[in-house]
């Protein structure tokens, strides 16, 4: 159902604010256009992160679950560490 809300979990706020601006930017960016279109590169997690997904932005992760209307991010993290 599109659009969907962005609602922030407080580990996600941390993460982006530990982040350089233009890169926080354009994952801004990437997040709104995927919650306004539905497109972009989104696989479902597995395991313990299973029910979530996780859409990619470049080098880094966006780690979410989707609700009816609302797209919780619970952590934006690079790549490399998305899944520790």
């Amino acid at each position: 159902m599109l659009p969907y809300r962005i609602a922030w979990l407080d580990d996600a706020k941390a993460d982006v604010r530990a982040l350089d601006q233009p890169t926080a930017m354009r994952l801004f960016e990437g997040i709104l256009c995927f919650a306004q279109t539905g497109s972009g590169k989104v696989t479902a997690l597995h395991g313990d992160m299973a029910g979530g997904f996780r859409l990619r932005l470049g080098d880094y992760c966006v780690l979410f679950t989707l609700e009816e209307d609302a797209m919780r991010i619970f952590g934006v993290r690079h790549r490399s560490e998305a899944y520790r």
